[in-house]
């Protein structure tokens, strides 16, 4: 027996594939901060399993929200948190800082540029945001590939298809945090009715301009289901074609 084991290769230690996943993260700068918003499913497959999953984070004053495998993303907060913990306890000893969103933004990128170098993938789209080392407004995009860019709007997911457009459209350098709220909920109500793995129910962050974090409890959007194409009869049937 003890042969075996020595001879037996390891154990699978990393995701091989995403199995529970959450979908969409948006995030936008408005005057004098940056807000993001983020449902709160994560499926298993295409089962809405885990309804009240948190996938916005403050570590070490920097928020972050994740898309793709929550246990990967797990694994990036705990790494967050244990950098920022010895950061903390060498500070007696160095001359060390806490670290702002674009060095956290730029971190992530190597990680996640490492692991896809050791064919062992974090599968995580990741929006970072934050202040850069000028205390001005920060907005970043990682993915799991260690690709990375800054923008003053950014969404993972479907919300790259569906809300970006949308998003453009309506977005102004000068938005106040009211208007951006507004504009991130329509594209997330937006993102309920198009995508099967997105959900009513999403938090909303933001950063200030002093750097202060919010990061709102859950709550439900309002939805309009009266449209005349669902109560229109379809191809003649007594009812609207199903069971």
């Amino acid at each position: 027996m003890d042969f075996l084991s020595a001879t037996a290769p390891p154990a699978r230690e990393h995701t091989s594939r995403p199995i529970v996943t959450g979908t969409s993260v948006l995030g936008l700068k408005y005057d004098g901060g940056v807000m993001l918003a983020a449902d709160t499913l994560c499926s298993y497959g295409t089962m809405a399993k885990y309804k009240n999953t948190r996938r916005l984070k403050s570590i070490d004053g920097v928020l972050m929200g994740a898309g793709g495998e929550y246990s990967d993303f797990q694994a990036i907060q705990d790494m967050l948190e244990a950098d920022a913990l010895e950061n903390e306890c060498m500070s007696g000893l160095y001359d060390s800082q806490e670290r702002n969103a674009k060095e956290t933004w730029n971190y992530l990128r190597a990680v996640m540029y490492n692991r896809r170098n050791k064919m062992k993938p974090l599968w995580n789209d990741l929006v970072i945001a934050g202040l850069d080392e000028k205390k001005e407004p920060f907005l970043g995009w990682v993915d799991k590939i260690g690709t990375t860019f800054q923008e003053n709007l950014v969404a993972t997911g479907f919300g790259s298809y569906l809300a970006i457009p949308l998003l453009r459209e309506k977005y102004r350098a000068d938005m106040q945090e009211g208007e951006a709220r507004a504009l991130l909920e329509d594209c997330m109500r937006i993102l309920f009715y198009r995508d099967c793995r997105a959900s009513n129910r999403i938090q909303i962050a933001k950063v200030d301009a002093a750097g202060d974090i919010l990061i709102s409890d859950p709550y439900e959007l309002d939805t309009q289901w009266d449209s005349e194409a669902f109560r229109a009869p379809v191809a003649d049937l007594d009812g609207d074609g199903g069971w």
